[in-house]
């Protein structure tokens, strides 16, 4: 069993790196890589045997690196979905660069769409419950409302146990230097700063037990 999983996840790495190559290696590739963070890996897919991820190393990262499903909240995610789908069919917003820059993508067929669709609203970001965490709106949470409301809807403290934040907290920090938001490594007046120690001890907080 255990030779099996690794056999499947170096098949997952080996699909992505062969989707990724075309644009890494293309004179667009710098631009393309800017669009999503790296770090977030086939691995650390949810459910990374089943369809909706073999689909997502499939298509997903032809185009750029490969994107977390926490990225967007299940509302947003067809929207998503449906935006990218005719830039791999090269009608995107660039016109003939566009086209150029697809060729040789795969897009996904309506059913495959679907499926996308399906588990990145499975295995999106969850909001959080102002009622059910009323300190979010406190100055106890402020750093943690400043920080993660810049990239995306806040999360449910509990989507991890608290042992697991600090590892997410520096990933999503990482994501943040990569995309010049605040990230409080040089400090500028009237500018909200990020603050990890107040991050984490709010998840830590009202974290899964």
């Amino acid at each position: 069993m255990a030779r099996c999983s690794v056999f499947l996840l170096s098949l997952l790495f080996s699909v992505a790196a062969a989707a990724q190559k075309p644009w890494k290696d293309s004179p667009h590739g710098p631009m393309l890589e800017r669009i999503i963070p790296p770090g977030f890996t086939a691995a650390m897919l949810p459910e990374s045997k089943s369809h909706g991820a073999q689909l997502t190393q499939r298509y997903c990262v032809q185009c750029h690196n490969l994107a977390n499903p926490a990225m967007h909240d299940a509302e947003r995610w067809p929207s998503v979905v449906r935006r990218m789908v005719p830039r791999m069919e090269g009608k995107g917003n660039m016109g003939t660069l566009m086209a150029e820059m697809m060729a040789g993508v795969e897009a996904p067929t309506p059913a495959e769409e679907q499926a996308l669709v399906a588990y990145h609203r499975k295995h999106a970001q969850r909001a959080i419950d102002p009622k059910r965490f009323a300190d979010v709106n406190s100055p106890a949470g402020e750093a943690f409302r400043v920080a993660c409301s810049q990239c995306h809807v806040l999360p449910d403290p509990r989507r991890h146990r608290a042992a697991e934040w600090p590892a997410v907290v520096t990933r999503m920090q990482k994501n943040m230097e990569w995309m010049n938001r605040v990230v409080g490594s040089k400090p500028i007046s009237g500018e909200p700063q990020l603050k990890i120690e107040d991050i984490n001890a709010f998840l830590a907080r009202h974290a899964r037990r």
